[in-house]
């Protein structure tokens, strides 16, 4: 025990650790390096994706004319919204123009094209609403990573500590000795698992519930812009008494 007391409970436990609970501590070793490659690249993705929007929202409702930025060729990748609007902008142009070509004479041709029927407007919708779904699919990938980590990482750590003592009585039912110094290093290692576990999951947790926020506010914000620039495109393109 004076040993145990010098060299501190983790590195005691680790070097009593057999082998079962050396693979186990690991597994989730590899689990809370994914875990954190998962959370740093959805941070930066959630930050790049918010600045690119506000920049996106900022020269569109500067400019009353929908089709401004795709007439300009303005890129703001990484923005959910901007993806959207370029899906949107794409399929009523093609409904317009049967093209989705922007070259010098774009903003003219929109100027003398016809409106479009109720029933084409419906694609352009169907468009957007795509482009909203894909968004959302994109923004969300590898979060299943997240969530594995949280509810599995536990587990695991359990599973190597009850593995663990089982060894230690096992060993010591072998051994006839059944006494506190004999049982633990045993049961001094096998809870090492469950205390490793639950420093892989603690973290993956608090990112998986910070980011399901966020994610979830991105993608309201891109379903409630959807829907206001197909009133926008409505108001201005849509011819309501020409039936297809």
């Amino acid at each position: 025990m004076p040993g145990f007391l010098a060299s501190g409970g983790l590195i005691f436990a680790f070097q009593e650790t057999s082998f079962s609970g050396l693979a186990i501590i690991a597994a989730l070793f590899i689990a809370s390096i994914f875990s954190w490659s998962v959370m740093i690249t959805k941070f930066r993705m959630i930050r790049f994706a918010r600045k690119q929007t506000e920049r996106f929202f900022a020269i569109f409702r500067k400019n009353r004319q929908p089709l401004h930025i795709y007439e300009t060729g303005l890129s703001f990748e990484g923005s959910p919204a901007y993806a959207v609007y370029r899906a949107g902008c794409e399929e009523l142009t093609f409904q317009m123009l049967g093209s989705t070509e922007v070259d010098d004479t774009f903003g003219a041709r929109v100027e003398v094209a016809d409106r479009i029927s109720p029933a084409q407007m419906r694609a352009v919708s169907v468009a957007m609403e795509r482009a909203v779904g894909e968004s959302g699919l994109r923004m969300e990938s590898q979060m299943i990573i997240l969530a594995t980590a949280v509810s599995g990482s536990p587990f695991l750590g359990l599973l190597g500590t009850v593995w663990g003592v089982m060894d230690t009585f096992s060993g010591v039912a072998m051994a006839g000795t059944p006494n506190l110094a004999a049982m633990a290093p045993g049961v001094s290692a096998a809870l090492l698992t469950t205390v490793i576990g639950l420093l892989v999951a603690i973290p993956a947790m608090f990112g998986y519930n910070f980011l399901v926020t966020s994610l979830r506010s991105l993608i309201v914000q891109t379903d409630n812009f959807a829907a206001e620039l197909a009133s926008d495109f409505e108001h201005r393109f849509v011819n309501y008494e020409r039936q297809t």
